[in-house]
């Protein structure tokens, strides 16, 4: 296959995705695709007794009578469709979950849900599964990539915009969808892209809806497609497709041809997403790496700080809001985000509850803190994630320290023993240590996919994580 532009963008993609050979997938891409399962699965279940979880599990179990797929701590099971849009919502909805920068895109909540669902739903062989869902990040990955920040500058959230299309792909790659089957299902997609920043601005919660929509919204599009519903095939690169309508123009033939499909079935895209090692936007991670390691370095605790200054590049200076009342707000505050760090030496789940955001002093802290772009920072960003943080204490003395990449990135990796330190950080107050071991080990065996899911689907025995001892909004009842 060719990589120049002369060639439909949206009908290439759609024959590497139906066509792929799975034997010819790197064992790398495997792995990796499997180290962003795990991932999922602790984004899911910590996610779970969230009140956007729990609201869609309660509206799903009123209207939906399926019995085909898992749906995570909800000791239920639902259409893949209705399975998709729970799990994605309850993975998006801690702010746990993976991403890759050069797109600011999650593609893990999208992904992962609707793959699983979608197999389960066909009893999928555990190898197929896999690589379709590597298919499935990939696609979405590209065209995220394709679209950034030309899309994000015109208020669009990438995760539910190009994760449905990579949804659909992965979808129908389960369904045996042939090339054309799979170019409809890719032009049923462009017409459910959707989802808006506005919920910066209050509402958050819908933020949470973003991943499960474009989750759920990729099955039908592949179910649709297989039973024979077209859509366009230049849905992609066409002057009224999706490039034209979300990027307004911004982005070039040539530049969507390269990012969509160059490379293709050489380079994969998705080995460079990244882990979140804090509960919060990825934004903010830079920020508070920084704050922590001068807090451990020069022993600078909230309490010496006079003010702060962070710098760092436009996307993520927006995030500057200083008076958090809401989960989401303190989830996407800078301010608020290195208060927390310098003050407590850690920036976990606690740290984002109720008691927390309470907090006189962290609030006080918070309010001290200013947040701007810096021209090096700027330049350097999406290569690197920069920024800047500059403490001035009350005896006089002044610090500063840039971090390039926060931890977590693929140029500054978690490793998979970390990783699963991570997961069990989130998951064991909720399934305890037992079945946090037997979860990590089907994962990394990957041989038994219906253990998995029964695993999955059994509520939590008790929810430590979100009750009010540790700070957390409690479940919605």
């Amino acid at each position: 296959m060719r990589d120049t532009p002369d060639r439909r963008v949206t009908v290439a993609l759609a024959e590497w995705a139906a066509d792929l050979d799975p034997g010819g997938v790197p064992e790398e891409v495997v792995h990796h695709t499997q180290r962003m399962l795990l991932d999922y699965i602790a984004a899911a279940v910590v996610g779970s007794p969230g009140e956007a979880a729990t609201a869609v599990r309660g509206y799903l179990a009123a209207v939906d009578r399926g019995d085909e797929a898992t749906v995570v701590c909800g000791g239920s099971r639902m259409s893949a469709p209705g399975a998709a849009l729970a799990n994605g919502t309850a993975a998006h909805g801690m702010e746990v979950d993976d991403g890759y920068t050069p797109g600011s895109f999650h593609p893990g909540a999208v992904m992962m849900p609707a793959v699983l669902a979608a197999a389960e739903a066909r009893r999928t062989d555990p190898r197929a599964t896999l690589v379709a869902a590597a298919v499935a990040i990939e696609v979405g990955c590209r065209i995220a990539q394709a679209g950034h920040p030309a899309t994000w500058r015109r208020g669009f959230h990438n995760t539910p915009l190009a994760g449905v299309f990579g949804a659909a792909a992965g979808a129908a790659r389960l369904l045996g969808a042939s090339p054309r089957e799979m170019t409809n299902a890719l032009g049923l997609a462009g017409s459910h892209a959707g989802g808006l920043f506005e919920f910066l601005e209050g509402g958050g919660e819908v933020k949470r809806l973003h991943a499960g929509k474009a989750a759920r919204d990729g099955i039908v599009c592949a179910e649709l497609a297989v039973r024979g519903l077209t859509g366009p095939e230049t849905v992609l690169e066409g002057s009224q497709g999706y490039f034209a309508a979300f990027a307004g123009g911004e982005v070039g033939a040539d530049e969507i041809a390269e990012d969509v499909i160059g490379g293709l079935g050489r380079e994969w895209r998705m080995l460079r997403s990244y882990v979140k090692p804090y509960p919060c936007c990825r934004h903010l991670h830079g920020p508070i790496d920084a704050a922590l390691r001068l807090r451990e370095e020069y022993g600078a605790c909230a309490d010496d700080v006079e003010r702060v200054l962070v710098e760092s590049y436009p996307g993520a200076a927006r995030h500057s809001l200083t008076s958090v009342d809401s989960l989401l707000d303190a989830q996407m505050s800078i301010p608020y985000a290195v208060a927390v760090a310098l003050r407590d030496g850690e920036v976990g789940t606690a740290q984002f509850g109720p008691q927390a955001r309470r907090d006189p002093a962290t609030r006080d802290l918070a309010g001290r803190v200013e947040v701007r772009v810096a021209e090096d920072c700027a330049r350097d960003y999406p290569r690197m994630r920069p920024a800047r943080v500059l403490l001035w204490l009350r005896d006089g003395t002044e610090h500063a320290l840039r971090v390039d990449q926060p931890y977590g990135e693929p140029d500054n990796p978690i490793s998979d023993g970390d990783l699963e330190r991570k997961f069990r950080r989130l998951c064991e107050p909720l399934l305890g240590a037992g079945r946090c071991d037997q979860l990590i080990r089907l994962v990394w065996e990957w041989s038994d996919p219906d253990k998995l899911a029964a695993e999955l689907q059994a509520p939590p025995p008790r929810s430590m994580l979100w009750g009010p001892q540790n700070g957390q909004n409690g479940p919605a009842t």
